[in-house]
């Protein structure tokens, strides 16, 4: 099991503590001792909310569809740093033949203990606030589109949410993806 040293748990828990303070509008029908209890009770999902904040994604609590759901997500302004230059998935890593990235954002995330955001998990994360103005994130995509090699990514643009379609063997030093995890 992955867990983190106590003196990082209390580090770790001051910094989402702030954030989530901060950001009411993302969370206001969920009050931070729930939060704080459900952490503290999840060791090893704590451990993948500090991977989110290490890889730069500024973790924080989003009410996604309206409901007392806790959920971390990744809401730094753009794609997190530490998760870009990725392809899709192991199999469109493995594709390549040359100039390999590093990862694939599929590969991350698992290993993370995270997922990828889903289109409607993406939207509605984008009535929250504005993200991906400069960059753009891998989304999960259906088992039909990457059958046939392809992709789903997703950015903000004009002040409107866009999704397109790659191979899902490209990468990009503006795309990485935003994760998710349920407490």
């Amino acid at each position: 099991m992955k867990t983190l040293e106590p003196q990082r748990i209390e580090e770790l828990i001051t910094v989402l503590k702030k954030r989530f303070e901060k950001n009411m509008h993302r969370h206001p029908s969920i009050k931070w001792d729930n939060v704080e209890k459900r952490l503290m009770s999840s060791k090893e999902k704590l451990w993948s909310i500090n991977e989110m904040e290490e890889t730069e994604g500024e973790p924080d609590v989003v009410s996604l569809f309206d409901n007392e759901e806790i959920i971390y997500v990744d809401c730094s302004a753009e794609s997190p740093k530490g998760r870009r230059s990725l392809c899709y998935d192991q199999a469109a890593l493995e594709s390549r033949k040359e100039h390999k990235p590093k990862d694939s954002a599929m590969n991350m995330a698992h290993e993370m203990g995270i997922e990828l955001l889903s289109e409607e998990e993406y939207s509605a994360l984008q009535s929250l606030g504005k993200f991906d103005n400069k960059t753009s994130s891998w989304l999960k995509t259906s088992p039909e589109v990457r059958k046939l090699g392809g992709a789903v990514f997703g950015d903000l643009r004009y002040n409107r949410v866009f999704f397109y379609h790659n191979g899902a063997e490209s990468y990009y030093a503006a795309r990485g993806f935003r994760g998710l995890i349920k407490l």
